[in-house]
């Protein structure tokens, strides 16, 4: 579940109020050096680590940035990796650090619990609005990003005009000023997603390799500007709907902007015909089955394959080619029975 706009805002501004609450003397220098601030204040410890040494648990896959908040250390820790560009240490600290906010204060807290089925989204969203918040003030991003909405190069230009914001926390910024619903991703050389934050669609995963997305190969083909109708690419080939892109070049990464529609780069962009996701397409391994169907569920995590839905199989069952039917007593293909029932779907 994507918890609504306003929520999130929200929840961003009464983090900034509380910490601006809690510690007037040093808002001010927060936006200037947060890891140097937050190591002065006694409810955290922060560390700047070469590895993050937690990655792979459910927690640290789900975070949009390379940090952790280890709450279960008396104080609790901020795990920041240090092999981030100093803009990228200071949005991680600041995101990190709004966990912390979020899990101490009561009136934060009882609006994640009011929200179950989008608490875990609220909670990661808010540490990044938050974040963003404290490094691009409302009026510098108001005089880059105009009322019709960000464009990439408008966004880059942002970048450039804030020496001490990271790259996120510009993307951060452009994602809650989008016209629709959408994303704005940071993408590698190598076209892997580095960060990207989304409006009212499902957010993309950090490390996910968009290199195929045809728009995006063009980008990277043609000195990093691109623009057209795209479908990005979520777990397992499963592609998102189709959207209206936009791509610049960011020194040395590449900036993309995709909306459902109102995109501001184009003169006429109405939402799409076919706003539905798009399942991978598989053909099933079985002998005596090879069935061509399109999946959405997860593959076995054995051998990588769905779950055939003609005969209940994915790559690690028996390479039975036949079966002979408990009632008709026929030796047929397995494509002639349901999962594991003895009975062919004729005498079923």
């Amino acid at each position: 579940m994507i918890p609504p706009r306003e929520v999130v805002r929200q929840q961003a501004d009464d983090m900034v109020a509380g910490y601006r609450r809690l510690h007037p003397e040093s808002f001010a220098a927060l936006s200037i050096d947060p890891i140097e601030v937050l190591s002065a204040d006694h409810d955290v410890v922060v560390l700047v680590v070469s590895e993050l040494g937690e990655a792979g648990t459910p927690e640290a896959d789900r975070c949009s940035v390379a940090g952790m908040y280890l709450e279960e250390y008396d104080p609790p820790r901020l795990r920041i990796a240090a092999a981030a560009s100093a803009g990228r240490r200071a949005f991680t600290a600041l995101h990190e650090f709004g966990h912390h906010l979020q899990r101490t204060d009561d009136g934060l807290g009882d609006r994640l619990e009011g929200l179950p089925d989008q608490g875990v989204m609220l909670e990661e969203a808010a540490c990044d609005l938050f974040a963003a918040k404290i490094l691009l003030p409302d009026d510098r991003v108001a005089a880059h990003l105009g009322a019709p909405g960000p464009t990439a190069p408008a966004v880059v230009d942002l970048w450039k005009a804030s020496a001490s914001a990271s790259r996120a926390a510009v993307c951060v910024r452009a994602a809650q000023a989008l016209p629709a619903p959408g994303h704005v991703v940071l993408l590698g050389t190598d076209g892997r997603i580095s960060f990207s934050s989304s409006k009212g669609l499902p957010p993309l995963r950090r490390a996910s390799d968009q290199s195929g997305v045809p728009t995006i190969r063009d980008a990277l083909r043609r000195g990093g500007r691109a623009k057209g109708r795209t479908r990005l690419r979520y777990r397992d080939g499963i592609e998102g709907e189709e959207l209206y892109a936009q791509i610049a070049p960011m020194d040395g990464y590449l900036l993309l902007i995709a909306v459902t529609d109102s995109a501001p780069w184009e003169s006429f962009s109405l939402p799409s015909r076919q706003p539905a996701t798009r399942g991978a397409s598989w053909v099933c391994s079985t002998p005596g089955c090879d069935a061509e169907f399109v999946a959405y569920e997860r593959p076995c995590e054995h051998c990588g394959q769905p779950s055939c839905p003609h005969c209940g199989r994915c790559g690690c069952s028996p390479k039975t080619v036949e079966r002979r039917c408990s009632s008709c007593n026929l030796l047929l293909p397995l494509r002639m029975y349901l999962g594991d029932s003895n009975e062919c779907v004729d005498c079923h």
